[in-house]
């Protein structure tokens, strides 16, 4: 009897627009182009035409108020400004950077365009959000290197923005090779080019490796991904436990096994932040009430985007323990509404302990039902409600 086919190594993309926000808004204010430019105001950031045709733009050091950074364009980035950063705290860094409104209906217009263009060359995708996506290649004869570039010019054409592509034989160290050239990058990274490339890598490089477990590893001499790889697998479960402790030892060698999933009924849709510091629910009470602001008006987009509406709102928060915690709340009709799912978070956060400093914080939307037959609502939020 003849031996089954050899299976093909697989092969998965990791696409990433760059500074997709800050990118669409540079389309429309091309003069921009250059200079450090923040995402995240309100109405009052609207650029002001000027009798003479020109713009007066809002400048970050006007800004006064509670909110936080959407995104950023990279000068801005090179400043020390990031996404989720406060924007108080932003404008002490790049007093003169420009400060925008956030536009998700256009952000909405240019995902679907990237991702049509590249269902059209390579139909396997996994939709991770509204600017990254994985693609599985596998099945595609052409090479690597061109079939990239290809991808990267029908973007380019589709949307007039640049993107960076990683690819490799999982998705985990492909997400980590779209990220080597940023921006406009394409990086191809096998199993047998880890050592080389990615071992050399701060452990930070991976995604699920976040602040504190950056912290806790660095305590233990462990800086990079190849040091990382180095250490014995018991060592790792022992101080980070079974679950994280062998999933850090599969990572740092490259192992990933999870397929690139194409569009199905998802059971539910989350928005979730890490913060760069521990963040206290007392001394940090604005600034967790504006993350809690924007991850419900991401979520609300992701719902109106995905079409799709919500009875049970929950919320994640993980301690800077370790330790997690998640709560539910279940409202009267299904809503694709920002401030129906603030509300129902604060009721989830009522229901848990803030007594200790948080590493993270995360909004879900469970129970969902399709919404093929409704208008698309406008995305309200009351940005004055409180974290708690």
């Amino acid at each position: 009897m003849p031996a089954p086919p050899l299976r093909p190594t697989p092969r998965i993309a990791h696409l990433d627009m760059d500074a997709f926000y800050a990118s669409v808004e540079l389309l429309r204010y091309p003069e921009l182009k250059g200079q450090a430019v923040v995402i995240g105001g309100g109405r009052d950031a609207q650029p002001e035409v000027l009798p003479d045709g020109t713009r007066r733009y809002a400048r970050l050091r006007d800004y006064v108020g509670r909110g936080v950074i959407t995104t950023s364009t990279y000068e801005a980035r090179a400043l020390g400004v990031f996404s989720a950063m406060g924007m108080m705290k932003a404008s002490k860094l790049a007093p003169d950077a420009v400060l925008l409104p956030v536009d998700f209906p256009a952000y909405r217009h240019y995902s679907r365009l990237f991702k049509e263009a590249v269902a059209a060359i390579a139909p396997v995708i996994e939709n991770r959000g509204i600017d990254e996506i994985y693609i599985d290649l596998t099945e595609i004869p052409e090479a690597s290197e061109p079939l990239a570039m290809r991808l990267k010019q029908a973007v380019q054409a589709a949307t007039g923005l640049s993107c960076s592509i990683g690819i490799s034989h999982c998705k985990l160290i492909a997400k980590i090779a779209s990220d080597l050239q940023k921006p406009n990058g394409m990086s191809i990274v096998m199993q047998d080019d880890i050592p080389a490339r990615i071992w050399p890598l701060a452990v930070s490089k991976i995604n699920g490796v976040g602040p504190k477990a950056t912290e806790r590893l660095t305590r233990l001499g462990i800086h990079t991904i190849g040091e990382l790889a180095a250490q014995p697998r018991e060592l790792l479960i022992r101080r980070f436990g079974n679950s994280y402790g062998a999933w850090l030892a599969d990572a740092a060698q490259g192992i990933d096994e999870r397929p690139v999933v194409t569009e199905s009924e998802p059971k539910s849709i989350s928005r979730e932040t890490t913060f760069e510091r521990d963040l206290h629910p007392r001394g940090d009470r604005a600034q967790l009430s504006d993350i809690l602001v924007q991850l419900c008006t991401r979520l609300a987009d992701d719902l109106q985007r995905k079409r799709y509406a919500s009875r049970t709102i929950g919320i994640k928060l993980r301690y800077d323990n370790f330790d997690a915690v998640t709560r539910d709340h279940t409202i009267t009709a299904p809503t694709t509404q920002a401030d129906d799912i603030l509300r129902a978070a604060r009721e989830c956060l009522k229901r848990v302990p803030l007594d200790r400093k948080l590493r993270l914080l995360g909004v879900r939307a469970g129970k969902l039902s399709p919404m093929d037959a409704m208008p698309e609502q406008p995305i309200k939020i009351q940005p004055e409600l409180p974290f708690e």
